[in-house]
């Protein structure tokens, strides 16, 4: 991890401190201990089971069809779905999780029932897979963390996970593991906190994507695709 330099800091803080005609704070600022945290209650100690059951609900909520396999018949339900979308062109993140979870056909092979076009995000090529994303028909990953309670998948992009391919093909698939779903934004939140605590490298890109695009003017007439995917299907797979 590259880390910048900073130059000039007392000057600049004494400054500020002057203007605002008092002295500069010496002591570290502690973080208050709150009475409530309401936001650690929202589905506590909701089983796996009972959360797939809130991201479902709210799939329907989000205009996302939401389906649940086993790891054993993924790829045919990935093959549904993509085949459902019109096929024709695929782009997927460089991810080891497609092998871990047997989908090596489609990176190396193609869909079996139909020729489908599949490119596997290099970062050799630099912007030019950002060319191919755009003119992809369905972009494919896996959410790194899920939120049942808004039916958000989170995406920590990098090396060969460019966030283009959530973005910017006409339709998505989250490939979304069990055992990732967590009830909400807290959950998130508190684990970059912790890894950057700790000294890990986090993804200077973290994507929150709750189903297809869709936007709501000062009349709220929702239209849906304006700066995105205008389909979206989560696959939820039951990894344990």
């Amino acid at each position: 991890m590259i880390k910048g330099t900073v130059t000039n800091k007392d000057s600049f803080l004494n400054h500020v401190a002057k203007s605002l005609g008092r002295p500069r704070t010496s002591t570290r600022i502690e973080k208050p201990v709150w009475k409530y945290s309401p936001q650690q209650e929202v589905f506590k100690g909701y089983s796996q089971d009972e959360l797939v059951k809130v991201l479902k609900l709210q799939g329907e909520r989000i205009h996302t069809d939401v389906i649940e396999t086993l790891v054993k018949d993924l790829p045919r339900a990935l093959e549904n779905v993509v085949m459902g979308y019109g096929g024709d062109s695929v782009v997927t993140w460089a991810d080891p999780r497609f092998e871990e979870f047997g989908l090596t056909m489609l990176l190396n092979e193609g869909l079996p029932s139909k020729q489908v076009d599949v490119h596997v995000w290099d970062t050799e090529l630099g912007d030019k897979n950002t060319e191919i994303a755009e003119r992809a028909n369905v972009g494919i990953t896996f959410s790194d963390t899920t939120l049942a309670e808004s039916g958000t998948v989170v995406l920590f992009n990098g090396k060969g996970k460019g966030r283009a391919v959530s973005l910017l093909p006409a339709t998505y698939i989250a490939i979304i593991p069990k055992s990732t779903i967590v009830p909400r934004m807290t959950q998130v939140a508190e684990k970059v906190h912790r890894d950057n605590q700790n000294g890990e490298q986090v993804a200077s890109c973290v994507n929150f994507i709750s189903g297809p695009s869709n936007s709501a003017d000062i009349e709220m007439n929702l239209i849906v695709g304006v700066h995105g995917p205008i389909k979206a299907t989560y696959i939820i797979v039951n990894d344990k």
